[in-house]
């Protein structure tokens, strides 16, 4: 659905572009802007690259299996009906451990075999669990301490400061994420009590 927006704008664009005379500017937009997202994904490689070389050896080491075990309790809380020992439960720490490491490239995948774990628990139907509401809402709103793709960004940029952004960051994403969690809690103890 989203190709479908883009593709409209785009042509939307060009059409406009054609009627209104600014043939030329939206030719020199075109290629300015393609020119700058090379660029970007350059910068951005990288840090990305860096990051996940760190994930690598933080796993090797053991470190994210110790912090895997550190916040297993805290997850076991907010995912009461998933099984300590399931899969589902080491995609979802796995997940949330790489979006505090700011590396939504490398949650992505883990994110989405936790969904499909949650839903073999939801015994294969089509309607989200309670587990799967609730890890979506955490997931969107996920507690980043280290946000490597804005400070890349910033990096390309040229930013005075690139790391400025750490402390901003981190109280924001605390803040969103125990919003999502009380927001997530209100609506399902909600629907309970009309169930």
């Amino acid at each position: 659905m989203v190709n479908y927006i883009w593709a409209f704008l785009a042509i939307v664009g060009i059409i406009f572009g054609l009627f209104n005379g600014t043939m030329e500017e939206v030719n020199k937009a075109i290629f300015d802007g393609a020119k700058e997202a090379v660029t970007l994904c350059i910068g951005l490689i990288s840090v990305l690259v860096f990051w996940l070389g760190m994930m690598r050896i933080a796993e090797e080491s053991g470190l994210l299996e110790r912090l895997s075990k550190l916040f297993r309790p805290l997850v076991k809380i907010i995912f009461p009906e998933v099984p300590t020992n399931h899969p589902a439960m080491g995609y979802i720490l796995s997940n949330m451990i790489s979006n505090m490491f700011g590396l939504g490239n490398a949650a992505t995948p883990l994110g989405i075999k936790a969904m499909e774990e949650l839903k073999k628990l939801n015994g294969g139907k089509n309607s989200a669990s309670r587990s799967m509401v609730t890890f979506l809402a955490i997931n969107t709103a996920s507690i980043t301490i280290i946000p490597t793709t804005v400070i890349a960004i910033r990096m390309n940029y040229n930013s005075a400061s690139p790391t400025e952004i750490v402390v901003p960051t981190i109280i924001a994403t605390i803040i969103s994420a125990i919003g999502a969690i009380l927001i997530d809690r209100y609506f399902y103890y909600r629907r309970s009590r009309k169930g």
